[in-house]
C-alpha cells in the first residue's frame, strides 16, 4: 500500500522522498495538541498495513479522532526484541508500517530503537516523518541558550544514581563542557531531582516547561533555587521538561577557570602539568589550551 510521503508534487524536489512502497515509517504524533499533526503523518497513519505502538488504548483514542481505523499491535520495552522477526517479515512483503510513541517523537525516550537497528541491517527502508517534540519545543522556550544543547531523557530514579549521573557531567563541565542540559522528570520526582541539580552544579539558570501545547501548559524560569520554592508551594502534576543552562560566568572548577588561576603564578608549562594532575586530563591538551590562554592575555 503506497506511503503518501508529501502533500505536494512529486516531481518537486523540494517535497522529500516520492512515495513508495512498503517500509517502516517513523511517524511524531502530537504532546498535547492535535492540532499539531501533520497531514504527511495522517496520511501513513490512515494508509498503512500496521500501525505499531506503545499502548494501543492511547494511541486508538487519537486514532479514533482523526476517523482513523488502521490496525494497531503494541511494541513497548518488553515485547520489542520478541517482535522484531515478525516485523521485519512483514517489511519483507512489501508492507508500510508506522511506529508511534504515546506521543511526540519515537525512539527519543520511548521503544522502537532496537527494531529501526534490525531494520537497517537487514537493508530494509526506514523513514521517518518529523513532528512534535517535546524536548526542543521546551528548549526553545527556556530562554536558556539553545546551542549546544543535550538531551538526556530521564535522570535515574533513584538517588544515588541521580547524583552520580549529575557529578559526571559536571566532571565533564569542569573539562570544558559548556551545554544546556535537558531532562524529562516525573512530577512525584521534581522536588528530589531539583535538590541533587543544587547539590551537585550550584544555583544556575534553569527553566521547567509542564504540559506542552496542552491547555495548561506553563513554563517557570529562574534560577534552580527559585524553581525548587516555586513547585515545594505548587506541587508539579502533569509532563514535566526540566533543564538548567550552563555556567554564565567562568567557572573556577572548570578547565579554563583552573587554567587562568594557575597562570596567575605559574609558568605555561607548570600550569598545564598542575591542572592535568587535578582533573585527569591529558597534559597535551591542557597544555595547549593553557598556551591558548596565555597568548590571549
Amino acid at each position: 500500500m503506497p506511503v503518501a510521503a508529501s502533500a505536494g508534487s512529486p516531481d518537486d524536489p523540494r517535497d522529500g522522498p516520492s512515495a513508495s512502497l512498503g517500509g517502516l515509517v517513523l511517524v511524531s504524533t502530537p504532546i498535547g495538541n492535535l492540532g499539531d499533526i501533520s497531514l504527511r503523518a495522517r496520511s501513513v497513519l490512515d494508509t498503512c498495513d500496521l500501525i505499531l505502538c506503545e499502548d494501543t488504548r492511547r494511541t486508538g483514542r487519537l486514532l479514533t479522532a482523526l476517523d482513523i481505523r488502521s490496525r494497531t499491535e503494541t511494541l513497548h520495552d518488553h515485547n520489542e526484541d520478541a517482535r522484531i522477526a515478525s516485523v521485519l517479515e512483514r517489511l519483507r512483503a512489501n508492507q508500510t508500517i508506522a511506529l508511534v510513541s504515546d506521543a511526540g517523537t519515537p525512539l527519543v525516550s520511548d521503544p522502537g530503537y532496537r527494531l529501526v537497528r534490525a531494520a537497517i541491517e537487514a537493508d530494509l527502508m526506514v523513514t521517518a516523518i518529523p513532528g512534535p517534540n517535546a524536548a526542543i519545543t521546551a528548549l526553545i522556550l527556556s530562554g536558556l541558550p539553545p546551542l549546544p544543547f543535550m538531551f538526556l531523557g530521564f535522570p535515574p530514579a533513584k538517588q544515588g544514581a541521580r547524583r552520580a549521573a549529575f557529578s559526571g557531567l559536571r566532571a565533564a563541565e569542569r573539562a570544558g563542557l559548556s551545554t544546556t542540559f535537558v531532562w524529562h522528570e516525573a512530577p512525584h520526582r521534581l522536588l528530589e531531582t531539583f535538590a541533587d541539580l543544587l547539590a551537585v552544579f550550584g544555583d544556575r539558570s534553569a527553566a521547567v516547561a509542564r504540559e506542552l501545547t496542552k491547555r495548561f501548559e506553563t513554563i517557570e524560569r529562574g534560577k534552580l533555587s527559585y524553581l525548587a520554592d516555586l513547585f515545594a508551594r505548587e506541587p508539579p502534576r502533569g509532563e514535566i521538561t526540566l533543564l538548567i543552562g550552563p555556567p554564565e560566568t567562568d567557572d573556577p572548577e572548570d578547565l579554563d577557570g583552573r587554567l587562568r588561576a594557575a597562570l596567575e603564578t605559574q609558568t605555561v608549562k607548570d600550569a598545564a602539568a598542575l591542572v592535568s594532575t587535578a582533573t585527569g586530563l591529558p597534559r597535551k591538551v591542557v597544555y595547549a589550551r593553557a598556551l591558548e590562554i596565555h597568548e590571549e592575555n
